[in-house]
């Protein structure tokens, strides 16, 4: 299977300004999901997709392969991150270089342990699935089948149900995409224009260390979780 990892990784962040090669515990921020591609045995190729000059360099100084800086078109504030992924395919397939599977790698989700990526591709090679995606177990208090929708003025159980599950103990295990890893068959990606398709296996990711930098409070917090490690 061969495999190819992007690192997305455009200008212009707005809620903490030069994200991607902001130093967060003296290394750029970009540098940490690289040290896991780094790590990786089983990623047959994984680039940087940025349209910033500035990233581009600290990626290069990292050692990331940058085939290409990201048209303008694929950097906007609203692209989604498909778009970024599928501009990369393309780029490869007029070399005749093909995939069978993408592994998106976000750098806001910094902190991924050892050997995580490997074994997100080993459980994916193993399952019939068209992606699959790292999550983190939703609290109780906010399962699905606990939070309400309002529909015109009334709440009603998100899950549709007429009936709340009334004890904590009955619930199914719920859980939220932590945006560390997304692997998805090239297939799906190309035809279906999804990063998860039907199939979507998961590793759960819910007793490491987990920041996802949107805000200057995530920063703060990122900031912690490296004190703590220290």
């Amino acid at each position: 299977m061969k495999i190819l990892g992007v690192i997305p990784a455009r200008g212009g962040s707005k809620g903490i300004l030069g994200k991607n090669i902001k130093l967060l515990g003296g290394k750029p921020l970009l540098g940490y999901t690289i040290d896991s591609v780094v790590e990786s045995k089983l990623l047959t190729k994984c680039i940087l997709s940025s349209d910033s000059e500035e990233i581009i360099k600290a990626g290069k100084r990292l050692g990331v392969e940058i085939p290409f800086i990201r048209p303008a078109e694929f950097a906007k504030d609203e692209t989604p991150s498909i778009e970024v992924i599928k501009h990369a395919l393309e780029f490869f397939a007029a070399s005749n270089e093909y995939f069978d599977t993408v592994c998106l790698l976000q750098p806001t989700t910094p902190f991924r342990r050892d050997g995580l990526i490997d074994d997100a591709i080993k459980k994916f090679d193993s399952g019939s699935y068209d992606s699959l995606v790292s999550v983190r177990k939703v609290p109780h208090q906010y399962n699905p089948h606990w939070v309400f929708e309002e529909k015109k003025g009334k709440l009603e159980i998100a899950t549709g149900e007429k009936e709340i599950i009334s004890r904590r103990q009955e619930l199914p295990k719920a859980y939220h995409r932590d945006g560390a890893i997304y692997l998805t068959k090239t297939e799906v990606i190309l035809n279906s224009n999804s990063l998860l398709g039907n199939k979507i296996g998961f590793i759960d990711t819910t007793d490491e260390d987990y920041v996802n930098l949107d805000s200057m409070e995530d920063w703060k917090k990122a900031e912690e979780i490296l004190k703590k490690r220290s």
